[in-house]
């Protein structure tokens, strides 16, 4: 109705809505979480070259996002328990940290004086409100608890500055009509798209709930991940030295089960390693991408197709 079709009122509120949700003042909508993360990057004005540290585990858009912002990603083996950034192994010559709040549980952050970056891209919902750092960002892909019917991001901030450059540079490096004073790209998240999450927005909370309720009547059949009560569940995940067995049970019962990820990030060949898991300079990532099986958790399974996953686990 506005008769905007890039920008406008929707985005305006969406923006508004999910910066509260999250404790922070400012949102800057973006093309998708993967850009979020690399013009949040950008956006601190590091020099060239910088060493970021990462977690092992993640998808692989964390460190793309490093690589194109023009860095150097350090990879940093997880926790022993759960596949979260291990703050005690991050190097202290470090220039920036991300921390990724992986299935939507709270990442612990190391005690530096350098800037972090929260990837959030799963956390929609949780009950820990302001994530860690000078910046968070979320990614509406449509897997996700919020989902856009296409692809979108956010950047969350209380830095005005920041949030600023990140809107420039998702507007061909803009500081005004047609003035260019850095090198940008197009990266927006468009109203239609806005207006598709900012829909779900009213049932967040309830779905979540459903997750959580779900996950623990897994919890009553198999030991997953421990959570937190402020964890937003986005993916169920259990350890087993039997994964590839469990795995192939569900497959023939025609439930569909996850296995994140393949291999350690520092392991993926774009980045000099192998590709074998093997490989990998982190242990504990290793492990746990030999045994961790994600289950179906999503807040729209049916009753049968729920009782169905927990024969299986019997």
């Amino acid at each position: 109705r506005s008769g905007q079709h890039v920008g406008g009122p929707v985005l305006d509120r969406l923006e508004r809505a999910l910066a509260a949700r999250f404790g922070l003042g400012l949102a800057v909508g973006l093309g998708s979480g993967t850009e979020a993360l690399q013009l949040g990057l950008e956006a601190l004005e590091l020099r060239p070259g910088s060493r970021v540290a990462v977690p092992a585990l993640s998808f692989f858009a964390t460190v793309e996002a490093v690589l194109r912002a023009g860095h150097q990603p350090v990879f940093v083996d997880v926790l022993p328990q759960v596949p979260l950034l291990d703050p005690s192994r991050v190097p202290a010559d470090v220039d920036a940290v991300i921390l990724v709040h992986l299935f939507g549980m709270r990442s612990p952050a190391p005690e530096l004086e350098v800037p972090i970056l929260s990837d959030a891209a799963q956390c929609a919902g949780w009950g820990h409100g302001r994530p860690p750092g000078v910046a968070s960002t979320l990614s509406f892909y449509p897997s996700k608890t919020l989902a856009a019917a296409g692809d979108g991001g956010m950047l969350l901030t209380d830095d005005e500055g920041l949030a600023v450059r990140v809107r420039a540079l998702g507007w061909h490096g803009q500081s005004a009509p047609n003035v260019h004073r850095t090198l940008g790209c197009t990266s927006r998240l468009d109203p239609i798209q806005a207006a598709v999450i900012e829909a779900q927005l009213p049932g967040l909370d309830e779905a979540v709930r459903a997750r959580r309720a779900l996950a623990d009547r897994y919890d009553e059949r198999v030991a997953g991940l421990p959570r937190a009560a402020g964890d937003a569940v986005h993916q169920y995940v259990l350890l087993s030295d039997t994964r590839d067995e469990l795995a192939a049970e569900l497959d023939e019962a025609g439930v569909d089960c996850g296995r994140y990820y393949p291999m350690p990030m520092d392991a993926q060949p774009v980045v000099g390693g192998s590709g074998r898991l093997e490989d990998s300079r982190c242990p504990r990532a290793v492990d746990f991408c030999r045994r961790a099986l994600a289950l179906p958790v999503h807040e729209d399974l049916l009753p049968d197709e729920v009782e169905r996953i927990l024969a299986v686990l019997s």
